[in-house]
């Protein structure tokens, strides 16, 4: 056919043409106008025109794919309001009108004192427990609404009992997979102090939450617009912080009944060391504070040559560093300060150990958690701030990590004494203790008696310990040669 209309196209006096694509293509677009006589050109006008005939098909070829792409059906569009909320409209045989309704979990009660001490530790398992229990006790309960018999309702109460005694015994697993650390007092927990604390921690964050109960409390988290300063999380943070000091603590005797090869004075000569050492490489006070958190810790259930006790140290503190610091000192540095006496090898496979016995669990509250936090109401509640209260107070607080004997304390409780004895150091003619310092730190001045009597021990050397790297840090000038300073006796009217 293309032959025939090519020679009848031919018979009209013109010279035969192949009629191609684009030539019909333009022949619709001319209204059915086929111009066969095209103008003689030159060889290069020639080379142009084919060009161009091939960019006009390519772009005709891409316009048909446009229009053949507008005729398919669009995709569906994102749902923009999505909620989990019924629509009136909709159906009500199509939705599980109970599982839709809010529904608030109630805590079980539970048998056992240890049982209720562990609600405290955020267990996965406990979680699963509380939430199929609560499952299973709301379906007993709609089936006995849709029964509507008493017999029913008799049934219900019998399977809550025994769920409730199943949901104690399962506790009582995870109790097991907490660790003695939570209940028991000699190993690393606080024994039954602990419900008493929790107690107290609980009755702390209500009141933090419903507002400050006196007047004469001042509000310390009134800065909202430095977001810095969490003013809205801070009591609840520290609310939570009190509580997990009570876990996870080292043991307060495990140089008498676990290690028999190092004794107190070789804890003390080495984390006098390590004072030395942090102070050298600019360390911040918080990798200090870890450090012999962790040194602490690893003693209390890990049983150690005095060989191997600088390696723990210094694997400690390396890790404390990785935590803390911006840029930490590497490995190799570590086994200079060391004298080359362990190899990088020896220093890896001390902080797996270390590590793995953590179970990677590095975020602790310790002393200088809580020294910020106290100090801060320390300074708000003075008439006079000075920078020598928080100097005094971080110096204090750093004596005790070189005496084992602060071990039984609680890390709270030492921050709190340290503010209440450098109130008093550095002025005599007021009370050391307010409501504002009571109110944030939970602790009234009779409750920290024995801490801040064994601390003015510390700060007045009575016992001419021969260990001065904390004195000698803080007899500088950048630090207002603080520990230069003595208090006068603690009269016992103070703790009434």
């Amino acid at each position: 056919m293309v032959g025939k209309e090519n020679k009848m196209i031919g018979g009209y006096g013109a010279p035969t043409v192949r009629i191609t694509r684009s030539r019909a293509a333009a022949c619709q677009a001319n209204g059915g106008v086929l111009h066969l006589n095209p103008p003689l050109a030159k060889p290069e006008m020639k080379r142009t025109q084919r060009e161009n005939s091939k960019r006009t098909l390519m772009e005709e070829n891409s316009h048909a794919a446009c229009l053949t792409a507008n005729c398919q059906p669009k995709k569906r569009a994102a749902l923009k309001d999505v909620q989990n909320i019924r629509h009136n409209n909709l159906p009500k045989d199509c939705i599980d009108a109970p599982k839709m309704q809010p529904r608030v979990l109630q805590r079980v009660k539970l048998g056992s004192a240890k049982a209720k001490s562990c609600l405290v530790v955020k267990n996965s398992k406990l979680c699963l427990i509380d939430k199929d229990t609560n499952n299973k006790m709301a379906d007993r309960q709609q089936e006995a609404e849709l029964m509507g018999s008493k017999e029913n309702n008799d049934l219900v109460k019998l399977e809550e009992k025994s769920l409730a005694a199943e949901n104690v015994d399962s506790i009582k697993d995870v109790e097991s997979t907490c660790g003695p650390a939570l209940f028991d007092e000699h190993s690393c927990g606080a024994g039954p102090q602990f419900l008493g604390r929790l107690k107290d921690v609980e009755s702390k964050l209500y009141a933090d939450c419903v507002g400050l109960p006196c007047s004469d409390i001042m509000d310390i988290d009134c800065d909202h617009a430095n977001p810095q300063m969490c003013s809205l999380y801070a009591p609840d943070i520290y609310a939570n912080l009190h509580t997990a000091e009570l876990i996870r603590r080292p043991c307060s005797d495990f140089m008498e009944r676990l290690q028999r090869d190092i004794t107190h004075g070789m804890r003390g000569i080495l984390i006098d060391w390590l004072v030395e050492v942090s102070d050298e490489y600019r360390l911040v006070p918080d990798t200090l504070y870890l450090t012999v958190y962790l040194i602490d810790r690893f003693l209390s259930k890990h049983y150690i040559e005095r060989q191997r006790l600088q390696l723990l140290g210094i694997t400690c503190m390396l890790i404390a560093s990785k935590y803390e610091e911006i840029c930490a000192p590497r490995v190799e540095e570590f086994c200079f300060i060391t004298d080359n006496t362990y190899t990088k090898g020896e220093v890896l496979k001390m902080e797996s150990e270390v590590l793995n016995y953590q179970g990677f669990h590095l975020s602790v509250p310790t002393i200088k958690t809580f020294l910020r936090r106290f100090l801060r109401a320390a300074q708000t509640s003075s008439e006079v701030p000075t920078p020598a209260l928080g100097f005094l107070a971080n110096y204090l607080a750093e004596l005790t990590l070189v005496d084992y004997d602060f071990l039984k304390y609680l890390p709270s409780k030492i921050a709190a004494s340290a503010v209440f004895l450098t109130r008093w150091t550095l002025d005599q003619s007021e009370h050391p203790w307010n409501p504002t310092l009571e109110h944030y730190t939970s602790y009234k001045a009779s409750d920290l008696t024995p801490v801040v009597l064994a601390m003015q021990d510390l700060q007045t050397n009575l016992r001419n310990c021969p260990l001065n790297s904390v004195r000698e840090k803080y007899k500088q000038q950048k630090f207002e040669n603080v520990a230069t300073l003595t208090s006068p006796k603690l009269p016992h009217s103070l703790f009434c």
